[in-house]
């Protein structure tokens, strides 16, 4: 395998003269030996530019999907680059608010909010709320009713379009935990609840179809779908959701986020709705803008049979592959150029067989112990889904950007560990 290509690479990324990945200006060599590995380094400018191709192409119905990747330092940055947030729990909208996002700027998903999720999005005046069951639209009358300021509110659906990706990650087909289904008529009844309800105001419809989707057309039948229930202007608004593919691997190609809302804008086009279009990028703005650099602490070679890596991270920064067989590459930030002709499985730490970051990976065949391995397109779903499984520490987190890199995550300690747990 020749080196790794540049459009699996955040958009800043270059290779020095000694053949080191550079990112923001910034060595991430000197980034692994000064802030220690696990660590994620994600390009600011990236992030920018994503943020910013957002709001051009979707205007203020650009939403960023925090669950993608949520700390203080990312929720400020795409709400200064003009987007409003989705969080899905209390806790992404209290990380949200501490950030100084206003609430007016957040769009609150999630498929069982609890009461108390409900009183805080309602008392602080959340931007909208996106409905997903009658049980929620009972609290949320019980709320307005002692006292509450009714909410904003799109009422989720379940269009029937199974969208091509893993199955743990479609949310659009019938069968389904969120929304409402439009071919059982529940969605028909939902709407004309929602609109009858004075502790509300109803402004449209939200049809989300699943996560990683490459397929346009997927989309395209999605608002066919919407355009058929709700005509071409009955409703202020209509969010298509999130779920825009990326590339993990060489070869794989996904739209852009401008390809994708021009095919959404066709689609609407073609179907004569009319109502503003809204979206909710997440993995499209993050994932390509991040590496994962680890230290190869174990090499094992097993005659005829294969070659282990082992990292010093594993399952508890990216989850992906063991949940959904996710694909990555893998390199040498250290010697970009260099040819990688060894077959490798590149493995975690933990106490699991299935502890896989890459399961057919290439490096340089003189990879030895105490190198540094990086795994690029890691922006989205590492750092927000990881754990502290065996007790491994949460990896640190920074932002580079011309020339330098600042800390937005700190490591955890081992105090972390044990700051909830209340002793024997």
């Amino acid at each position: 395998m020749n080196r790794v290509s540049s459009a699996l690479l955040p958009d800043t990324s270059a290779v020095s003269s000694d053949g080191v990945l550079v990112i923001g200006g910034v060595d991430t060599v000197d980034l692994a030996a000064e802030y220690g590995t696990p660590l994620f380094v994600y390009d600011e400018a990236h992030l920018r530019a994503r943020c910013r191709e957002a709001v051009a192409a979707f205007g203020d119905g650009a939403v960023y999907a925090t669950k993608a990747f949520l700390c203080t330092a990312m929720a400020r940055l795409a709400h200064d680059e003009g987007m409003r947030l989705d969080v899905a729990s209390g806790g992404e909208f209290a990380v949200a608010r501490a950030a100084g996002v206003p609430a007016a700027a957040l769009v609150f998903h999630g498929n069982n909010k609890s009461l108390p999720e409900l009183r805080l999005a309602l008392e602080q005046e959340v931007g909208c709320l996106v409905v997903d069951s009658f049980d929620e639209l009972d609290r949320i009358e019980m709320l307005v009713g002692g006292g509450c300021k009714p909410p904003n509110v799109l009422l989720r659906i379940t269009p029937g379009v199974e969208a091509h990706t893993h199955e743990f990650v479609r949310t659009g087909q019938d069968d389904s935990k969120f929304g409402f289904t439009v071919s059982t008529g529940t969605a028909s009844e939902a709407v004309a609840r929602a609109e009858a309800s004075p502790a509300l105001t109803m402004r449209g419809i939200h049809a989300h179809i699943g996560s990683q989707v490459f397929r346009g057309e997927s989309y395209a039948e999605a608002l066919g779908v919407v355009a058929e229930f709700t005509g071409p202007d009955r409703f202020e608004e209509v969010s298509i959701g999130g779920g825009l593919g990326v590339g993990y691997v060489e070869g794989e190609e996904a739209p852009t986020i401008t390809e994708w809302a021009e095919i959404i804008s066709a689609a609407a086009a073609h179907y004569g709705l009319r109502s503003r279009l809204s979206a909710e990028p997440g993995r499209a703005i993050t994932a390509l803008a991040a590496v994962t650099l680890y230290t190869a602490g174990t090499i094992k070679d097993i005659p005829g049979i294969r070659t282990y890596v082992a990292v010093d991270g594993g399952m508890s920064d990216n989850p992906r592959p063991v949940l959904y067989g996710s694909g990555y590459e893998t390199f040498l930030p250290g010697a970009v150029e260099a040819p990688r002709t060894r077959a490798v499985r590149l493995v975690g730490k933990h106490c699991e067989t299935g502890d896989v970051l890459v399961a057919d990976g290439w490096l340089p065949p003189d990879v030895r112990v105490g190198d540094v391995v990086a795994t690029p397109v890691t922006g989205a779903y590492g750092h927000s889904m990881g754990s502290n499984y065996n007790k491994v520490l949460r990896p640190a987190v920074v932002f580079v950007a011309d020339g330098d890199a600042r800390l937005v995550v700190r490591r955890e300690t081992y105090d972390d560990l044990l700051i909830t747990d209340l002793g024997p």
